[in-house]
């Protein structure tokens, strides 16, 4: 069996959750390698791309994470084997990474600077995602957003609507995404009770 090796940031969520918790559900033991802050900016150079997550697969490292869930999705069962619907699939982890990517955009800004371009990510390409996000939980069946099953786009996607929901982005309000897209407020409820997530989540306590 592979020796598998995770790094990314010390805390749950992020890009690297749904890798954890679709490794977990595959039965794969993993090093778990939680960075601090700190920490990461002194080892990020020994890093492809200076960026986590990255998987070792046998002391082999792979970077980007959407590549590595797509693997560990297909391991775990969680990737659809329909041509179609593995697009689908594809297409909702495209469009989640770009939403990370733009609210990581205004991570560097403070105060004033940080509100106004929080408050524009909401006007535009947040709500554009978001309402897009939705279409493609319909398109899914209401249920998953592709394939009829749990896949790693609902992990990530999961994973983002516990950030959003959450309250804790400065200047983006909790109810925002009920505002943009009010289905997921349920689907969200429903993918924490699925079992390969409460599995994982009891598995750390």
């Amino acid at each position: 069996m592979a020796n598998y090796k995770l790094t990314y940031f010390d805390f749950n969520g992020g890009r690297g959750e749904p890798i954890r918790i679709a490794l977990h559900a595959a039965g794969l033991e993993f090093d778990d390698v939680r960075w601090s802050f700190p920490e990461f900016a002194e080892k990020r150079e020994s890093l492809r791309f200076s960026a986590v997550p990255a998987l070792e697969i046998d002391g082999a490292m792979i970077t980007q994470s959407n590549a590595i869930s797509r693997y560990v999705g297909k391991l775990a069962g969680m990737y659809p084997e329909d041509a179609l619907q593995a697009l689908y699939c594809d297409e909702a982890l495209g469009a989640l990474e770009d939403v990370t990517h733009y609210l990581v955009q205004t991570f560097p800004l403070e105060g004033e600077e940080l509100k106004q371009a929080r408050e524009a990510l909401m006007e535009g390409r947040l709500a554009v995602f978001f309402k897009g996000l939705e279409e493609l939980l319909v398109r899914g069946g209401g249920k998953y957003l592709a394939g009829q099953m749990l896949t790693v786009a609902d992990l990530k996607m999961f994973g983002l609507l516990q950030n959003f929901r959450s309250g804790n982005i400065d200047h983006i309000p909790a109810k925002f995404v009920d505002r943009i897209a009010p289905l997921f407020a349920d689907y969200q409820a429903a993918i924490a009770q699925e079992p390969q997530v409460q599995a994982y989540y009891a598995s750390l306590t």
